[in-house]
């Protein structure tokens, strides 16, 4: 009898739920933005823990949500844009404090930011245009995982879109925004989850009138080693380096040079790639020689190589003599060369000047300014959490396809969403700097999706200086922000032809 009641025990005590942390108390303070113009806008900022359930209604956890939202008392045609990094691992809180929210720290060229931050009144905000959202994924940032759930289940491609268009849903409840016009802005793996997020809050009867993709990554399948897309989508990029660095190009205009480079990778580069070792050896030392015109390193290097180069070997190679290596996410920035004892490739991939060059001044003006709204969140804010990153699960099946490759390709999520709701819009955001996800194979993978013209129509292009970071660069953030506001504007006319 006593062994019974032990294990009866021993079951009860295994069947309590863990206890949840104390969650931070939700904080607004009241701010005026002030435009360049003269304009301004009355905003209410608001940091809060959103609690979010799964379908069955079991607490998956609470995600962390700053919100500025305007103090107009009319919402009708407002709209709410619901924003975001990437990684997978990365918190929300460079794309705000960055470039798209009310404050920004200010950035100085390709220089490292020292000392304290600069803040700013952003003069290139979304605020102008719409009410701003701005959401931590799972095990970033703030937002937790409920300790009775499995994270795993959220980090994913599809546990974590399902986590957001919950999210989303019940933040749109909360406020009772479910009418107003809704937008969705990705950066980097953001722009995956926007395309699958886009889809199931259709599915889930939420309207979505526009989409921005920065530094768009739709199909991983270039990231695996060897794919030719990978050497394609790399050749602009290059080139724009090595014209920047005065290797390649010099006196010719920047964008005429990326854009002569990309169409060298379709025209030339492709068939070349395609053929590989059948190529005949004198059209492989022509090829080589063009494309070292292109990018600046020796013909016969890049003949050795096959024609192909990793990025990794351009970084280390184009400014050697100089002996330093060029950025990734902004291939413009520069950190001084590795010794060859640290020449482990993944350590040196992993190696960025260009974020270097922002992060810390980024991070710490954030929480400095969640700290003077009187929010006091969890211990530790996790920018970018590598426990997330190593631990997603990238099967995916996109709609309409067979099976659940380990590689993902949301560009069909993309296109089913689009055709689905034919009135929403695209806005695809590249810089010719962007070594991260280069914009020619953005390019590339929408048009193999084979639109109608009509709802090619729906999709818009632009390309600015930027790297991946587009919020990085003061010039290409300007030239972006009459492109956006345009953007959100079109829905009225959206609405007139209707």
């Amino acid at each position: 009898m006593a062994e019974a009641n032990e294990t009866k025990s021993e079951t009860t005590q295994t069947d309590q739920k863990k206890p949840l942390e104390p969650l931070p108390a939700t904080a607004s303070k009241d701010y005026v933005w002030k435009g360049p113009d003269g304009a301004s806008i009355n905003y209410t900022a608001t940091a809060e823990m959103i609690p979010v359930r799964a379908e069955d209604g079991t607490m998956i956890g609470h995600m962390f949500m700053f919100s500025q939202v305007s103090n107009d008392e009319d919402k009708s045609d407002r709209p709410v844009t619901f924003l975001w990094n990437g990684g997978p691992g990365g918190a929300s809180y460079m794309v705000n404090i960055g470039g798209m929210g009310a404050k920004r720290v200010k950035t100085d060229g390709m220089a490292h930011l020292t000392g304290v931050g600069e803040v700013e009144d952003n003069p290139y905000s979304l605020l102008p245009s719409s009410d701003l959202v701005f959401i931590d994924a799972f095990g970033t940032g703030y937002s937790h995982v409920d300790p009775n759930y499995d994270a795993k289940k959220v980090w994913g491609v599809d546990g974590d879109a399902d986590a957001f268009t919950r999210g989303i849903i019940a933040w749109l409840t909360k406020y009772g925004r479910m009418n107003s016009p809704h937008y969705l802005y990705g950066e980097s793996y953001g722009t995956m989850r926007n395309a699958v997020v886009y889809r199931m809050l259709g599915e889930h009867g939420v309207g979505v009138a526009g989409v921005t993709e920065q530094s768009t990554i739709l199909d991983y399948e270039p990231t695996l080693s060897g794919e030719d897309d990978y050497y394609m989508g790399m050749f602009p990029v290059y080139a724009a380096t090595a014209n920047y660095f005065k290797k390649a190009g010099v006196g010719v205009d920047q964008y005429e040079w990326y854009d002569k480079a990309f169409d060298y990778a379709n025209d030339t580069l492709a068939r070349a790639l395609t053929l590989a070792d059948a190529l005949p050896a004198d059209e492989m030392k022509r090829i080589a020689g063009e494309m070292s015109g292109f990018i600046g390193l020796p013909a016969d290097f890049i003949e050795e190589k096959g024609l192909r180069i990793e990025l990794d070997t351009f970084r280390k190679n184009l400014l050697k003599d100089e002996g330093e290596t060029t950025g990734r996410y902004d291939t413009r920035f520069t950190t001084y060369g590795y010794q060859d004892v640290q020449g482990d490739n993944e350590f040196f991939a992993g190696e960025d000047p260009s974020y270097d060059a922002i992060n810390a001044a980024y991070l710490d003006v954030y929480m400095k300014m969640l700290g003077d709204m009187g929010f006091k969140g969890y211990e530790n804010y996790e920018g970018l959490s590598l426990k997330v990153n190593s631990s997603w699960n990238w099967t995916h099946q996109a709609p309409g396809t067979m099976g659940s490759p380990q590689v993902p390709n949301v560009a069909y999520d993309l296109a089913t969403a689009l055709r689905r709701n034919p009135t929403s819009r695209i806005c695809v955001l590249g810089g010719i700097h962007d070594a991260a996800t280069p914009y020619w194979n953005v390019r590339h993978d929408i048009n193999k999706l084979f639109l109608p013209q009509a709802l090619k129509d729906r999709i818009e292009y632009h390309l600015h200086s930027n790297g991946h970071m587009l919020y990085c660069d003061e010039v290409a953030l300007a030239a972006a922000g009459p492109e956006l506001k345009a953007f959100y504007d079109k829905r009225h006319e959206d609405q007139a032809a209707q």
